[in-house]
């Protein structure tokens, strides 16, 4: 699996265009903005995007969703039904964020625990982790051993809680149970920062230890 990453918004949250080795089929996850950034290196690459994957609601990670479908004529697919409410807002979102303003828009498809996506010959594993919001999905792909988890798990860190709907003990939870279940070498590609490992978080995330706090 090639993976491209583009930092987007003034949030410089990380857009991930990633791609099937074998067949050139891509998906755009989480474009939350700069979408001429993000059409650029499909460009660049010869890629053939099929769609585009949301993790979840927040307008920095969906902010040009309906633009980039619309330029390229595909469908957007995810996050799980529970984050209709964070798209039905979007013009408050940008209010709130201080973005330029931006309508609401619905996938054409909502995503639940246990699908499986396939993009070329991968095959995305989808994982419901809520907590940071209520729909959260994660995307794991075990042949290259990579997890795209958006706002859950951040290097030495976890998704904030404090925007409606967030549950502090929910988002451990589904870290717990969703992530640190796969194997310690697992890659995790976070939605803003570093990409870390789960067998770093697992060792090193005081948010998860108990050590914070």
């Amino acid at each position: 699996m090639k993976v491209f990453t583009i930092p987007v918004t003034p949030f410089m949250q990380n857009c991930r265009v990633i791609a099937c080795d074998l067949t050139g089929k891509a998906a755009i996850v989480d474009p939350g903005g700069d979408a001429e950034k993000i059409l650029a290196v499909v460009k660049e690459n010869k890629l053939q995007v099929e769609f585009v994957l949301l993790t979840h609601g927040h307008l920095d990670h969906v902010g040009v969703s309906k633009v980039i479908s619309q330029s390229l004529d595909v469908e957007i697919i995810g996050p799980h039904i529970d984050d209709k409410f964070w798209l039905d807002e979007l013009p408050m979102q940008a209010q709130m964020f201080g973005f330029a303003p931006h309508t609401a828009f619905l996938p054409n498809r909502w995503l639940s625990e246990g699908e499986v996506v396939k993009l070329g010959e991968l095959k995305l594993q989808v994982r419901h982790c809520p907590g940071h919001t209520p729909g959260h999905v994660v995307f794991y792909e075990p042949a290259s051993a990579t997890v795209l988890v958006g706002d859950v798990l951040f290097k030495g860190s976890v998704g904030r809680t404090d925007f409606p709907k967030g549950d502090a003990a929910q988002l451990k939870h589904a870290i717990e149970t969703k992530l640190f279940t796969l194997g310690d070498e697992t890659r995790v590609m976070s939605g803003h920062g570093e990409d870390t490992t789960i067998g770093y978080e697992k060792r090193n995330n005081p948010f998860m230890s108990g050590r914070f706090g």
